[in-house]
């Protein structure tokens, strides 16, 4: 999630390569995200080969900067 939130769109190689996860892993985060509708999921074509491309959505934005907030709440109680 923290890719697509700084980027318009990313695709499965390129996801695969900075996550540093095995296409099966990286298939089954995506369908979860993607049932929750916290992303969107374009395939299309390139030459001959398949491009599979991800987007955050509106509720994919705000569920993940509901999940940064309490992320930050946390740190902030272990701060005191």
């Amino acid at each position: 999630m923290s890719v697509l939130m700084v980027n318009d769109s990313a695709d499965f190689n390129t996801l695969k390569e900075l996550l540093g996860v095995t296409d099966g892993n990286l298939a089954s985060h995506t369908r979860a995200l993607e049932a929750e509708e916290y992303i969107t999921i374009e395939k299309s074509f390139v030459g001959r080969k398949t491009n599979t491309s991800y987007k955050v959505t509106k509720k994919g934005k705000e569920a993940f900067q509901e999940h940064l907030n309490a992320l930050e709440k946390i740190i902030g109680k272990l701060g005191n």
